[in-house]
């Protein structure tokens, strides 16, 4: 006990030494506090600035001088009071992108199973019909078997007819068109707030483009559902139109000088221009032509199938078992298995989706064409877009690089020049 004692003693007598060794190696240094004279200070509006350490600071970049210019209280609340209205857009934006998808799937599985069951109703209802044909007596099962054949033909019409008033595979596609113009806005809305705090005028162009969206695609059928079949083939809008110019733009435009302005030159809007009329002469019409051929053809076989289906219901009623040569039987089976063909051509093809594709690229055209026509209708090329990104932008929006996009103005210009008709389209994606 006694040596734990002993031991117990030299342990703490050398943890002492030890501290104290320790702490008299490091010896405390004098502080160095840079001296404020009247020297090192610098006046400010008749004021001195006791600061130095503010003197000469000055912001490396654009955006830390934005920043600090918007260090004042009231400038702090002005610019979160508009990135929360920014980012509520946003998540707007996502819902709409989650809403437009699962309405998208929905109609695509109407399209799919109204399809399917109005095939087999009417294939069983042509059964029904020859089976009655066939049969001997003229008792209950041949009654049974026309009124079964009847009252599927009659519901086969039925549905017909509302599948072709609302094409469901035109409506899937247009919540698909919808889901990805959606999702091209919810990527250049969380550009903008990477860069920066939006702006005012950031916030009122996103809700206008979320509402032409909302008008180009609504997600209702009753009351807002976009007509199937128009009068004439018309593209699609979903981006909000520009406000016209004022008269005090429309003056004669002074000539540009040759060196370039903002990445612009007077070669680069002709070019521009150039490939604006071909899309105009070309790409435009073509689509024009086809989309009004489409349209035709959707209300050719929109108006033969539920025709052929009413003829199949009247001829089921009449059908006796009079023979193979019985000119209803005959009349009941190839109506009910024409009315078969022609919808399973019109919603097996797809014909209002492929409608509705056509009024996309027309649109898409279109929006092209206003923005060229937009950009360079401003004559101050500091408020532009730097033109050698916009020339890349349209290329590719084009399927093209920027020297086949120089190439294709060129050709058009000489085409124009020679009177004839050139023999290229402006877009190689569709």
């Amino acid at each position: 006990m006694a040596s734990l004692q002993i031991s117990s003693m030299h342990l703490s007598s050398f943890s002492f030494k030890r501290k104290h060794v320790t702490v008299s190696k490091f010896r405390p240094m004098p502080l160095l506090v840079p001296k404020i004279s009247a020297r090192n200070s610098f006046q400010t509006n008749g004021s001195i600035d006791t600061n130095p350490f503010e003197e000469n600071v000055k912001p490396k970049t654009l955006y830390d001088e934005s920043i600090r210019n918007l260090d004042t209280p009231n400038n702090k609340n002005k610019t979160t009071t508009t990135t929360t209205k920014f980012l509520a857009i946003l998540e707007f934006v996502t819902d709409r992108i989650e809403m437009h998808h699962n309405v998208g799937e929905q109609r695509d599985n109407w399209n799919i199973l109204l399809l399917n069951s109005i095939t087999m109703i009417t294939l069983s209802a042509t059964t029904m019909s020859g089976l009655a044909a066939t049969c001997p007596g003229s008792g209950a099962p041949l009654l049974a078997l026309k009124l079964s054949s009847t009252l599927l033909f009659c519901a086969a019409t039925g549905l017909q007819l509302v599948m072709n008033k609302i094409q469901p595979s035109q409506l899937a596609e247009e919540q698909r068109n919808a889901t990805r113009l959606f999702k091209c806005l919810q990527t250049k809305m969380e550009g903008t707030v990477a860069l920066g705090s939006p702006s005012e005028e950031d916030v009122n162009d996103v809700i206008e483009r979320v509402l032409a969206l909302d008008r180009a695609y609504p997600l209702p059928l009753l009351g807002a559902m976009i007509e199937k079949f128009p009068e004439k083939f018309e593209p699609v809008v979903w981006w909000p139109r520009p406000n016209k110019i004022s008269q005090s733009h429309k003056g004669k435009r002074e000539k540009m000088e040759e060196e370039l302005m903002n990445g612009w030159s007077e070669e680069l809007e002709m070019e521009l221009r150039e490939v604006v009329e071909v899309v105009k002469r070309k790409d435009f019409e073509d689509y024009e032509r086809l989309g009004n051929m489409v349209l035709k053809m959707s209300k050719s076989l929109a108006m033969l199938g539920p025709l052929l289906m009413s003829i199949a219901t009247i001829g089921s009623v009449f059908v006796e078992n009079i023979g193979w040569w019985s000119w209803t039987y005959l009349v009941t089976l190839l109506a009910g298995s024409l009315g078969a063909i022609v919808n399973s051509f019109e919603h097996g093809g797809q014909v209002g989706m492929v409608f509705e594709m056509y009024r996309f690229c027309g649109g898409f055209l279109r929006l092209l064409e206003e923005s060229v026509e937009a950009t360079l209708e401003e004559k101050d090329m500091e408020k532009r877009e730097n033109g050698e990104v916009f020339e890349n932008k349209v290329a590719m929006q084009l399927g093209r690089s920027g020297f086949q996009l120089r190439e294709l103005a060129s050709k058009s210009a000489s085409c124009r020049r020679e009177g004839i008709a050139i023999d290229e389209f402006a877009s190689k994606l569709f």
